[in-house]
């Protein structure tokens, strides 16, 4: 399990309606609405055969010596030497950790090699599998980003310029609008590779994703459900169903914000391609009562409920006046540790930062995610439930992925403009709207 977060929002409702009555489901949570990150699945499925056993060499007979003494001490010779060498092999590693505390699960202290790949894929061992083996294994772990192409990312980005901002508004913000694309019981993040390993999930974004996604594939299937289509991350969430019907009820909206979090921008750099993360808890199975964190909330163009003007029968979801319906509002962290773009549980690589800044840990500042989700649903006595909890059927357990992968000029431009320069933007261009 991930060790536990500190200055990190809580999940829920934003702590502005006002400011969502004056901009629809778009509603710009400050760090109020974010979600508890906590420990996101189990231990991914046993990975697809053994890593590997060691090779012995084997001996023939002995040759006859010219005398008894001379038999009997070359006879122990051998032994002593087979006997070495087997255990030698017994107890060389696959892959020796590089410290007790890399054994303990925390970061390496060294950077990946420059020779890393783009893609930021685990880096190979020493006998290369074959690439059907490569692509069926499930690749878990940190996950090192290739320090050239990132330095390179940062180079450019600071030789953009931000463009005029006119009447922009203030709120430090870009966004991507997305429609949904497709369901898999797939996550290439938690079991990459593993297809019908995960719950139910709904995609966003790009429309290719499945269990064996890399960053690469990102980058060759570019075919997008969001705007701007230079946003060629994936997206997803746990499924939401209908309790009466067992029905999908699938995202009729889904904006995803990189904005800041924070009083300032100070050091913020762009979202790293390739990177990885999760937000909220697969595992909590909580009961989500009226005015709880971590609950759906109704989503009003004026005064009104957020917490429903009535309940589920077992209270843990909320049922809509006209013209609301059901919201659901997730935060990512907004500090990165500069170095992998994943870890072991998808959460020690990433932090929350506060005012003054990140982290040692976690030092690059970078746009925060914030997923503003709007369902076709009004609510009803019979409630629902999440394919991540079918049985509880509580709002708890809602959580989401994010695989980023933009084209390294736009983004670099979009944080410049928008996160730096501290205006609003839509997913296009400036947006005049004020705080």
């Amino acid at each position: 399990m991930p060790p536990a977060t500190s200055h990190e929002p809580a999940t829920g409702p934003p702590a502005r309606p006002g400011r969502h009555a004056r901009r629809g489901p778009a509603v710009a949570a400050a760090g109020a609405v974010g979600t508890a990150a906590h420990a996101r699945h189990g231990p991914a499925a046993a990975a697809a055969g053994a890593i590997g056993t060691a090779t012995h060499a084997r001996r023939g007979p002995a040759v006859a010596a010219a005398g008894a003494i001379g038999t009997a001490a070359l006879i122990t010779a051998i032994v002593v030497s087979v006997s070495l060498t087997r255990a030698s092999a017994r107890q060389q590693p696959v892959a020796a950790p590089s410290s007790p505390a890399t054994a303990a699960g925390a970061p390496p202290a060294a950077t990946a090699p420059a020779s890393a790949p783009v893609s930021g894929r685990p880096s190979p061992a020493a006998t290369k599998p074959s690439p059907a083996a490569t692509r069926m294994a499930p690749r878990a772990g940190w996950l090192p980003i290739d320090p050239a192409a990132w330095d390179a990312q940062v180079a450019k980005y600071r030789a953009t310029k931000a463009q005029p901002a006119g009447d922009a508004g203030n709120l430090p913000e870009f966004r991507a609008d997305c429609r949904y694309s497709h369901r898999k019981a797939d996550d290439p993040i938690v079991f990459p590779g593993l297809p019908g390993a995960s719950h139910m999930h709904s995609f966003v974004g790009n429309k290719a994703v499945d269990a064996h996604t890399e960053a690469a594939d990102l980058q060759k299937f570019t075919a997008t459900t969001c705007k701007p289509v230079v946003d060629h991350s994936a997206y997803w969430v746990p499924t939401l169903y209908e309790a009466a019907t067992d029905k999908p009820v699938e995202t009729t909206g889904f904006r995803v914000y990189y904005r800041s979090l924070r009083k300032n921008s100070d050091g913020v750099r762009p979202m790293p391609n390739g990177l990885r993360m999760v937000a909220g808890d697969a595992k909590k199975k909580q009961p989500t009562p009226r005015g709880a964190q971590g609950q759906f909330y109704c989503a009003f163009y004026g005064p009104g409920d957020i917490n429903g003007y009535a309940r589920s029968d077992n209270g843990n979801w909320p049922i809509c006046g006209e013209p609301a319906s059901l919201h659901f509002m997730l935060q990512f962290p907004d500090c990165w540790d500069g170095k992998h773009l994943d870890s072991p549980h998808h959460k020690e690589h990433v932090t929350f930062g506060t005012d003054a800044g990140c982290p040692a840990g976690h030092p690059v500042r970078i746009p925060a995610l914030t997923f503003d989700i709007a369902y076709g649903a009004k609510g009803t006595k019979g409630g629902y439930y999440l394919s991540s909890d079918p049985t509880g059927r509580s709002a708890s357990s809602m959580h989401g992925d994010a695989f980023a992968m933009w084209d390294v000029n736009a983004m670099n431009q979009r944080v410049r403009n928008c996160i730096a320069q501290r205006r609003t933007c839509n997913n296009t261009s400036y947006d005049p709207f004020s705080a």
